[in-house]
């Protein structure tokens, strides 16, 4: 089992499980890892959302960098997948992105990109974790004008505008019209600025919430996590739709005119229903997690479609697309990858791709989403130990439990049961026909885990 990193690069409270030191050492290690194959001086890129600790984490993570002779740009507050998109266009080495994602303020994370602009593979975060513990990162210490340097490159920003742009600009502009108006949610977090300027360069009318981050207000209530208030917000606005995005901006979620929620598994529905009208869905297959709903199951086998689901965690999904050449993949969450654009979640461009089918098809946004009817979901998280978190599997009663519930369901619903990957957490999902049946057994099985792994 890993040390340090979880699902997604390292998560922890800030400052006190996430210390400087510890920072710093990630980087030196990092550097070490991601470059020890180049022939020049690395160039990393550092990106942060808007988190009080973020400028803490990024000094001690420059540190590490320049000690080990790596050179760095600050990017500043940019969301995840502008961080992605620059390392590939700037030939930039690898990247960071300082991040706690949907999680509140007092978190934060790191999370590593290669030269492809992609998170790196499990075996190269195990790689990193090895020589931080090996003692060897004395041995990766510049010396004399071999130490690297930084320089802030905020501007960079606009590549990241632009590339909207290029790729949007004509077809917003055929099919736009007067009276289409979208609400925004930035979650306080890493799209607050970046969101209108691109949502004003395509000219899509809009309306904002929650884009005036203060450190710590980042998806308090607010963003992908949190669609109460966005979808007041396109009811009393009388909006024609409404997107939300979590506080590193690789997530997006909906709400349709109708204040109806278009969740994950819908928005790779309609995105689907787009892209194959137009012959650019690969190999007709969308690629999902194990998380998602039973009812994209049954979509795309109404639709001829071929659905592949892997482990929770859009690392794996992004593995499976390159791995088949698939373009089209996400998760129930908000993180869908449009490979032919990025090669990480997206939340800005996932909803323009929405906002696209909307005006390209003349049709409501809750008429799109109509085409995936969803079953009944409920995710109940139990509290554990950390350090027994995966020990559910090998307690006779627990097992029973879940079994037992599968037979009943006979095909009609499911049970999935997985230990968080940043938190002393098991996430226990039940998915079945009638809401409050699932919902009592879900919280049965969440009382027995917290029980039997306290």
């Amino acid at each position: 089992m890993r040390k340090y990193f979880g699902t997604d690069g390292i998560r922890r409270i800030a400052n006190t499980e996430l210390t400087p030191e510890l920072v710093y050492k990630v980087a030196k290690a990092g550097a070490y890892v991601l470059s020890k194959h180049t022939d020049h001086t690395p160039t990393i890129l550092i990106g942060r959302d808007t988190r009080i600790s973020g400028t803490l984490i990024e000094s001690a993570m420059v540190a590490g960098f320049l000690s080990y002779g790596a050179n760095v740009k600050l990017l500043g507050v940019m969301p995840t997948p502008a961080v992605a998109y620059l390392t590939r266009k700037l030939n930039a080495d690898a990247s960071v992105v300082i991040s706690a994602s949907h999680n509140t303020y007092e978190f934060n994370g790191i999370k590593f990109f290669s030269n492809k602009g992609m998170k790196i593979s499990d075996d190269l975060e195990e790689e990193i974790e090895e020589i931080m513990d090996s003692g060897k990162l004395d041995e990766l210490t510049a010396v004399n004008d071999k130490i690297g340097v930084s320089e802030y490159a905020l501007d960079l920003l606009d590549e990241y505008v632009y590339f909207f742009r290029k790729n949007f600009d004509d077809d917003i502009e055929k099919y736009n019209t007067d009276d289409f108006v979208v609400g925004l949610d930035t979650a306080n977090g890493a799209t607050y600025k970046v969101a209108e300027k691109v949502f004003k360069a395509l000219g899509i009318k809009y309306k904002i919430i929650n884009n005036s981050p203060d450190g710590i207000n980042i998806n308090n209530n607010c963003g992908s996590t949190h669609m109460e208030g966005l979808r007041k917000f396109v009811l009393d606005n009388k909006l024609n739709l409404g997107v939300a995005y979590d506080g590193d901006g690789d997530r997006c979620l909906a709400i349709d005119e109708k204040g109806e929620l278009i969740d994950g598994d819908k928005l790779l529905a309609i995105i689907s229903q787009s892209l194959r009208k137009k012959g650019k869905l690969n190999k007709d297959t969308i690629v999902a997690t194990v998380m998602s709903n039973l009812g994209l199951n049954k979509y795309s086998r109404d639709n001829g479609l071929e659905l592949l689901q892997t482990k929770v965690g859009d690392r794996y999904v992004l593995e499976q697309m390159l791995k088949e050449g698939f373009n089209l993949g996400g998760e129930q969450s908000g993180h869908v990858i449009l490979l032919d654009y990025n090669p990480t979640g997206d939340g800005i461009l996932t909803s323009l791709m929405l906002i696209k089918a909307i005006l390209e098809e003349n049709k409501k946004a809750s008429e799109l989403s109509s085409i995936i009817k969803l079953y009944p979901q409920i995710l109940i998280n139990a509290k554990v130990s950390s350090d027994k978190k995966y020990d559910y599997e090998e307690d006779s009663e627990i097992k029973e439990a879940i079994d037992k519930l599968e037979r009943e369901f006979a095909g009609n619903g499911r049970v999935l049961i997985r230990p968080s990957g940043t938190e002393p957490l098991v996430r226990v999902m039940i998915e079945g026909e009638d809401q409050e049946y699932i919902t009592k057994k879900a919280q049965e099985i969440a009382n027995l885990i917290e029980e039997k792994l306290k």
